[in-house]
């Protein structure tokens, strides 16, 4: 059926717009609230009331002139007026005809213009224009039957409309997902076939944002239902545990762990390990030996910080030097070479850390130096002694399968840590032993080597966990235990022993004020060392390269002073030689001494004897 004709008056009442675009049969109610469009219609008369209606080009123009309208609109026909309690009037509209605005000829008290008709223009009918017509019809469809916005019983009335024209302005004015500038463009286009190919690629992009929208829609309440479904189960099997009298401490078991594998921040793979145990765990008995078994799995799992840091503050290279010069007395090489480190951990944080091996005699600090790196970054401190150990598991843990299996000495480590990157100190490297159970040490190699220690997977937990930012710190005392593909993954730093002008600064500086302390004594008030009486200590009742000793004699003396303060002896102690041989005893070692002849003598503090020669070397 054609599109019916109406004749167009040559002038007409125009009633702008906002927002808003009315077709050629479409119906409109529009409410009218200026002061111009009141006017406007209240002077509509009789029973064919007909006006103008065309878009503001601006919606925030209040009172618009012809530079402020669309130049093409609808002839429309008020078919009813409705009065509302605040003033405004709401109008019902149909639209007939596309008019184009020609020139304005008044403005007050509304706007009225010379119009002429703006007739479609569809050529002769052929199969193009038919195949766009059928095409238009079935996007339109599909989208309706998509939407939830749109009425079915559009389909019926689209597919009964004949005219390609008529379908298109049928279309264009239902569709609410069609922004107003291209509703304006498809009211300006005379084209049929034209506006036929606009509105299918518009409804082509609508039918697959509907289609995409629906699919997620499904996949949410699948998943929803399925949510559903396991809890009204849970609440199901609970009913029934509370009817047979069964306790039901295992659920709120089961649930605390699922809730902690939920908060654990673990990756996927651990994720889905815990939750396939936490499957096997709701289907057991509390009281068959499993049941532990993957209980302690799941505490463990949840234990560990997964994504937890240390969130310590910016690295400040001053203040890590001042904190190594306070813990240590010289060691330049060492300390150059952490703050290195330290330097461009700042400037590179992703930088996968350096394997440290101190190696030294004992007592030089090798330890106390990793604890003194830990606190310059801000860092935890674990160390793990591996002397004497000889089974491979004590590394890479023991499979779930033995009986009281555990996780290594590695992963137990960060658990005690509360951080995934401490600073580890794995003492007395040198000391690994082999024997039927395994070689520690190849083990040790996969999680010093930063380049595959990033998926390390102990046995226990079997699912790899990131040690990359763990700074790994070795110590031993001898390099030729530790085997050579061991050894090649560490940076080796040796720590020489000191000299006896370097244990007295030693002395002074920490291990006098740190026995002191311990014992409760004022360093200078109630005791004091001379630098004799330190030299004798060093030269006849010490003789190593570290200061362990040492300090073991300095805290022998400062509890002598101790309880002659607490027997009523208030008098300062001073401790020079005569003392030290009186409290600690008969000297351990001699030392030599030469003449003035140039003839060699060995001596004690205690007495001296001319020998032919010396029996023991002056100590380092």
């Amino acid at each position: 059926m054609a599109e019916k004709k109406f004749v167009v008056p040559e002038t007409l009442s125009i009633l702008p717009v906002r927002d808003t675009v009315l077709f050629p049969g479409a119906v409109l109610p529009l409410t009218v609230g200026r002061e111009s469009s009141l006017a406007l219609v209240n002077s509509l008369q009789g029973e064919e009331k007909f006006l103008g209606v065309v878009a503001q080009l601006d919606p925030r123009v209040e009172d618009p002139a012809a530079a402020d309208l669309h130049q093409v609109g609808t002839l429309a026909k008020v078919h009813k007026t409705v009065k509302m309690p605040n003033g405004n009037v709401v109008i019902f509209l149909e639209g007939l005809q596309r008019i184009q605005v020609v020139e304005l000829i008044g403005l007050r008290p509304f706007l009225r213009a010379r119009v002429e008709a703006q007739p479609d223009i569809a050529g002769e009918a052929d199969n193009e224009l038919e195949a766009l017509h059928r095409n238009a019809q079935e996007l339109f469809r599909d989208v309706v039957s998509h939407s939830p916005q749109l009425s079915d019983d559009l389909q019926s009335v689209a597919l009964n409309i004949e005219d390609p024209g008529r379908l298109a302005d049928f279309i264009a004015g239902t569709l609410p997902s069609l922004p107003t500038l291209l509703r304006q463009e498809l009211i300006e286009t005379p084209s049929v076939r034209k506006r036929l190919d606009m509105l299918i690629r518009e409804l082509s992009k609508e039918l697959e944002v509907l289609e995409l929208r629906s699919k997620i829609q499904e996949q949410v309440q699948e998943q929803v239902s399925q949510n559903q479904r396991e809890y009204l189960l849970r609440e199901q099997m609970k009913a029934i545990q509370k009817e047979l009298g069964e306790s039901d401490d295992s659920m709120q078991e089961i649930d605390e762990l699922r809730k902690k594998v939920e908060e654990a921040g673990m990756p996927a793979e651990a994720k889905k390990e815990c939750e396939r145990e936490l499957k096997r765990l709701a289907k057991m008995t509390p009281a068959s030996a499993e049941y532990m078994v993957s209980r302690t799995y799941l505490e463990w799992m949840t234990s560990l910080p997964w994504s937890k840091s240390s969130g310590s503050a910016e690295i400040d290279i001053p203040k890590a030097h001042q904190i190594l010069d306070e813990d240590h007395y010289d060691l330049e090489k060492v300390k150059e070479r952490i703050l290195d480190y330290l330097a461009v951990k700042k400037l590179q944080p992703g930088m996968k850390g350096p394997i440290l091996c101190f190696v030294g005699p004992p007592g030089v600090g090798k330890t106390s130096l990793g604890k003194s790196i830990a606190r310059s970054l801000g860092r935890k401190f674990v160390r793990i002694a591996l002397g004497g150990m000889h089974d491979e598991a004590e590394i890479r843990g023991h499979r779930r399968t033995y009986i009281g299996a555990l996780p290594g000495q590695i992963i137990q480590g960060l658990k005690r840590a509360e951080t995934n990157d401490p600073v580890c100190m794995l003492d007395e490297v040198d000391k690994l032993g082999r024997d039927f159970r395994g070689d520690p040490s190849s083990a040790l190699m996969e999680v010093l080597d930063p380049e595959q220690n990033n998926t390390f997977r102990d046995h226990y937990l079997d699912v790899p966990f990131d040690l990359s930012k763990v700074l790994f710190i070795a110590t031993a005392n001898w390099m030729d235990p530790i085997p050579e593909p061991l050894r090649d993954r560490m940076e080796i730093i040796e720590l020489p022993g000191y000299t006896g002008e370097e244990k007295l600064h030693i002395a002074h500086k920490y291990l006098i004020p740190k026995q002191a302390t311990e014992h409760g004594l004022k360093v200078g008030e109630q005791i004091d060392f001379a630098d004799e009486g330190l030299q004798e200590i060093i030269h006849s009742y010490t003789r190593e390269a570290g200061v362990r000793n040492l300090e073991r004699e300095i805290a022998t003396l400062t509890r002598k002073q101790a309880r002659r303060i607490a027997e009523g002896k208030t008098d300062k102690m001073t401790v020079t030689p005569e003392v030290v041989r009186e409290l600690l005893g008969v000297p351990k070692f001699r030392t030599e001494k030469a003449d003035s002849s140039g003839r060699r003598w060995e001596a004690t503090s205690s007495s001296s004897k001319p020998l032919g020669c010396a029996a023991a070397s002056s100590s380092p």
